[in-house]
């Protein structure tokens, strides 16, 4: 296959690097497996024979050059982000192409929209961070479901997971997140991000069925909080987390994810119910699946895809295409209206740092998600 499908995984021996590899793979693609480890990037040529392994660091940009060319895109699955998404970024810069990662840190993803918006935007390339399960879809929900509406008072997200064995990445992120924020607590209120140190709410969220009512911890804050504001006029962005979920994410030893399929998932299920309201009016959006990071590789894959195929919308002069205001510090610029038209994926439009909701059409990305995603509303979102 021509090198024009050749799709740089950087990660690609790791949990959601492993999925995304698969998923390419799966889609056409031809997956160039990029690591720090040449043990591990050898153990996963065993598992896919004929791809090409790249050992590469983020401390070497020479040697992310070398991994990069021949690559007409760069998924990003190693985290910690605040460590790795800079350095790809600067990579695939240099490179001219565009880049996706799967990031769930706050903090490395308002870096990402607040470094490089206008950088990528000059240099003719799209960045698209957050796109996978925390980040991504709710950011996809949360536009389905505003539908025609230009502006709503409030958002909110509430994640009902059936469990959650984090993986080692994941907890590596939470400690430099934690570290980074010196041991506070993050919300989106007001139009901006807010540190504090309040006691964290324990609520009872309206799952619709089978999953029903649910104890939820008000205020576990993801990464929503960053893409949903960077192009939609909403000031209040809440995201909600199951209290069982959450107590096994916090839980000493906690259990790395088990497989239970061929397609290497877990047993974990997940539901993310979506509410927008503006004024006296409520529009909402539920989906849900299985695994929360092996859902991450479609979203990503497909945001390539689509990159790809030229199937985006718009940027906005400062990485995003209108807003609530102030995301880490980085004026967003215009008003919520301006989502752009659709244009290819050199276009100038096309350019920049953008959320998903942003850069693709929310209910069709979502349509496409199908075989993994089952949508529990119209995707016009209203009620």
């Amino acid at each position: 296959m021509g090198s024009g499908r050749n799709v740089a995984v950087f990660g690609a021996y790791g949990h959601t690097g492993r999925f995304v590899v698969a998923e390419l793979r799966e889609r056409g693609y031809v997956p160039l497996l990029l690591g720090r480890d040449q043990d591990k990037l050898a153990a996963l040529v065993e598992a896919h024979p004929g791809l090409e392994k790249r050992q590469t660091s983020v401390e070497d940009p020479a040697s992310l050059d070398r991994a990069l060319k021949g690559a007409v895109a760069v998924i990003n699955c190693a985290g910690p982000f605040a460590a790795t998404a800079a350095p790809l970024i600067e990579a695939a810069l240099r490179a001219g192409i565009p880049y996706v990662d799967v990031a769930a840190e706050i903090e490395a993803n308002v870096d990402t929209f607040a470094r490089f918006a206008e950088r990528a935007r000059a240099a003719g390339t799209l960045v698209v961070p957050a796109m996978a399960f925390f980040g991504g879809l709710g950011d996809l929900l949360v536009t389905a479901a505003m539908g025609d509406w230009t502006a709503a008072d409030e958002a909110h997200i509430a994640y009902g997971l059936s469990s959650w064995h984090p993986t080692g990445g994941t907890l590596a992120s939470g400690v430099v997140s934690g570290q980074r924020r010196g041991g506070r607590r993050v919300r989106f209120t007001g139009g901006r991000l807010e540190y504090h140190d309040d006691a964290l709410p324990i609520l009872e969220w309206p799952f619709p069925a089978p999953l029903g009512p649910q104890s939820v911890i008000g205020e576990f804050t993801m990464a929503d909080v960053v893409t949903v504001p960077s192009h939609l006029a909403v000031p209040e962005v809440r995201t909600y987390m199951t209290a069982k979920a959450a107590s096994d994410l916090s839980a000493p030893d906690a259990p790395a994810p088990a497989a239970v399929d061929e397609r290497g998932r877990s047993a974990q299920t997940f539901v993310v119910d979506v509410l927008v309201r503006s004024g006296g009016t409520e529009r909402r959006v539920t989906a849900a699946g299985q695994d929360i990071y092996a859902i991450s590789a479609p979203l990503a894959v497909e945001a390539v895809d689509r990159i790809l195929s030229g199937r985006t919308r718009g940027v906005g002069s400062a990485g995003t295409s209108g807003g609530t205001g102030v995301i880490g510090g980085a004026e967003s610029s215009g008003g919520a209206k301006g989502r752009g038209s659709t244009g290819g994926a050199g276009s100038a439009g096309s350019a920049g740092v953008a959320s998903a909701g942003a850069v693709f059409d929310a209910p069709d990305f979502l349509r496409a998600l199908s075989p993994h995603l089952s949508l529990y509303a119209p995707l016009d979102g209203r009620r």
